[in-house]
């Protein structure tokens, strides 16, 4: 034993473990009546956590739940059962399955994601993208899907799409139209706006506040890509991003 065992660290692990164990999110007052904290400190524990991307926080429950920071936080000995291994099958059937690049990109900080894994066809010419590479979080198809979830007002919304870079004209107007059909059919596409000749299909991955922590994308050239074979793979997307969702929040639900 240490000589001296730090109080609030060990509190805070006690309440990260209690998230990892609960089966649904939990309010604080819950938390701190189980593991007999004060609710003051408990509370500045869970904020800390949520700070820190350990837990995520649901304004209108006010619940908590654990935070993929989490699973950054242990990939490195993690990575054989992570997210990235249980999603790189489904990036591989995409992209053989309609010839395809497939890739899941992850939520960060600062609104922008990254791209972590990649699945190619064999095509003798398809699109290549860089594992590491990031983009601003409601870029392209992938930022329609971050949009839809975000909670943010339309003002919030249009502030943001100020500072995006687009190689062909899109009005807000229409990319607010564009986020309100996500919400409907679960997928977004982008036609060659982002990058002119290209069109991209995502759908995203939802943590158990129905928060959206990963995005899965399909890309290819939009002179091959008829209207049935984007329907047919947004379809697709959104069943497996739909099925990844539920498996990481310990849940049978489905959003088909």
């Amino acid at each position: 034993m240490p000589e001296k065992l730090v109080g609030a660290l060990i509190s805070g692990l006690a309440v990260l473990r209690y998230l990892v164990a609960a089966q649904a999110p939990v309010g604080v007052t819950r938390i701190a009546r189980d593991l007999e904290l004060n609710p003051s400190t408990c509370f500045n524990l869970l904020k800390t956590l949520v700070h820190e991307g350990l837990a995520v926080f649901d304004e209108a429950t006010k619940t908590y739940a654990v935070g993929m920071g989490l699973l950054a936080l242990a990939k490195g000995t993690l990575e054989p059962v992570s997210y990235i291994a249980m999603v790189r099958p489904h990036l591989r059937e995409v992209a053989v399955n309609h010839r395809v690049t497939c890739t899941l990109w992850h939520v960060m900080r600062g609104e922008r994601v990254v791209l972590v894994d990649r699945a190619d066809n064999d095509a003798a010419i398809r699109v290549h993208m860089s594992i590491g590479q990031r983009l601003p979080m409601y870029i392209a198809a992938l930022g329609r899907c971050m949009a839809a979830h975000s909670g943010l007002t339309p003002s919030e919304l249009r502030a943001r799409f100020a500072r995006l870079r687009w190689e062909d004209e899109l009005t807000f107007e229409t990319y607010l139209a564009e986020v309100e059909e996500v919400r409907k059919r679960g997928y977004a596409v982008d036609l060659g706006r982002y990058v002119k000749g290209v069109t991209t299909v995502s759908s995203v991955v939802l943590d158990a506040l129905d928060k959206p922590v990963m995005a899965i994308s399909a890309v290819g050239f939009g002179a091959q890509m008829s209207k049935a074979r984007v329907k047919a793979l947004g379809e697709d997307l959104r069943h497996r991003a739909a099925g990844i969702s539920a498996a990481m929040a310990g849940q049978s639900r489905s959003r088909s």
